[in-house]
């Protein structure tokens, strides 16, 4: 309040003295208390976050002065309507991770990410994963904060929510229940671009990787294909001229050498490893347009609305070569 109020007195105070002021001197100051008036609205920041399983818990999360986000995380499994709530204040959140095992929730754990213990599959049934989500209040140079929270629970919606400049978190929050596609979307308080990407084919890197600004594409690329649990993980910049600015995949000899040819640097993870499958790399070159978002495509029958919406789809399938789901990278820029 004391910042904002000394701006207040230097711009009264030029009024006073009007007629020495200039117009552009005047614009100036009303622009720095509008800039002043601004910073005193940090409580935007989106701060805490909670999940409510029934109507008890909703009205006790609304007492508690938590807002609710909009779409069941259940829907279509016949199970609890799983809500997602939210509290602002000064202090952001700029890290979302869902977990579906145990060893992806250790490097989230050890690098002081707080778990919400609301399992997101809840009532339903027994051949579901345990889903849990995680969030982290960083402030280094990958850390953006979030200012607002959206859910989808139908795919078609996904493309109109890339347009309008929100980043999805990647694993479908219906995972392995038969139910809607249902994703949580964030939006940032500035613009964010994709500046490094790497991938793991075991969990051992994991809080370091954490530590370091990286945030993990949270569904494997063997996914229903066997061999090592592969993710892919990147971080962010709101610099442009520091992202990437191309991403490509090879799933032959031939496309391998290729992109090694044209100064593609290569991700050294097979991202197909142990299924007998296709080796498959990924590569990235920083050039052209700078890359926003990148994540896994794993239903098919949106490929063609994405591309519509000027959402470029990698047809190169990561589980060449096996039985597992068919997953594609998706870029946007």
């Amino acid at each position: 309040m004391t910042h904002s109020i000394s701006v207040l007195y230097i711009y009264a105070a030029d009024l006073w003295s009007v007629q020495q002021t200039s117009a552009h001197q005047l614009t100036s100051y009303c622009l720095s208390f509008t800039l002043s008036t601004h910073e005193l609205t940090m409580s935007s920041y989106i701060s805490e976050l909670q999940v409510s399983l029934n109507a008890d818990q909703e009205l006790n999360l609304t007492k508690r002065g938590f807002q609710i986000v909009d779409g069941n995380l259940n829907q279509g499994t016949g199970g609890n309507d799983i809500k997602l709530w939210y509290k602002r204040g000064s202090v952001p959140i700029t890290k979302v991770q869902v977990s579906f095992n145990h060893d992806m929730a250790v490097g989230l754990t050890k690098a002081g990410y707080t778990k919400i213990y609301t399992d997101l599959n809840a009532g339903a049934g027994i051949c579901t994963d345990y889903l849990y989500l995680w969030f982290f209040q960083g402030s280094g140079e990958f850390d953006t904060p979030i200012v607002d929270l959206s859910v989808t629970t139908d795919a078609a919606n996904e493309t109109e929510k890339f347009a309008s400049g929100w980043e999805r978190v990647a694993l479908d929050l219906n995972r392995d229940s038969n139910g809607n596609l249902i994703h949580l979307w964030l939006k940032r308080e500035k613009k964010t671009y994709i500046c490094d990407v790497t991938a793991t084919d075991s969990y051992g890197s994991d809080m370091e990787l954490f530590e370091g600004g990286y945030i993990r594409v949270d569904e494997t690329t063997n996914r229903d294909a066997g061999g090592a649990y592969v993710f892919i993980w990147f971080r962010q910049t709101t610099d442009p001229e520091k992202a990437l600015k191309e991403i490509q995949v090879s799933i032959t000899d031939a496309q391998f050498l290729n992109y090694e040819q044209q100064d593609y640097q290569q991700v050294g993870v097979d991202l197909n490893k142990g299924t007998g499958g296709n080796k498959v790399f990924l590569w990235h070159k920083k050039k052209s347009s700078p890359i926003k978002s990148i994540g896994l495509l794993l239903n098919k029958d949106v490929v063609k609305e994405n591309l519509e919406a000027g959402i470029s789809v990698i047809l190169k399938n990561l589980n060449e070569g096996n039985q597992g789901r068919v997953e594609h990278l998706y870029v946007y820029q």
